[in-house]
């Protein structure tokens, strides 16, 4: 059977990253094409790889995030208040 091609991350025409949803949703494909037993050695380490870019990718993306609520939340005389989200 002949490998199928492998897509890479993705990114916006404008050079935006994809949303955070369709970077899991193409994480969530990759676990389900490593999960099965018809992937080739070749295709299945192509598609580890771009999981753990994808993965640390949204890390990131994470904790930029984390850091901006961080920042909306800094009181006007510096002190940091911090909670839990509930999201």
């Amino acid at each position: 059977m002949a490998a199928k091609p492998v897509s890479k991350p993705s990114a916006a025409a404008s050079g935006e990253p994809a949303p955070l949803s369709v970077e899991l949703a193409r994480l969530e494909e990759i676990v389900r094409k490593l999960e099965s037993d018809d992937a080739e050695l070749d295709d299945a380490l192509a598609l580890f790889e771009e999981g753990v870019q994808r993965l640390r990718a949204a890390r990131e993306r994470l904790a930029e995030a984390e850091l901006k609520v961080q920042a909306v939340l800094e009181q006007a005389d510096g002190t940091l208040r911090t909670s839990d989200l509930d999201v």
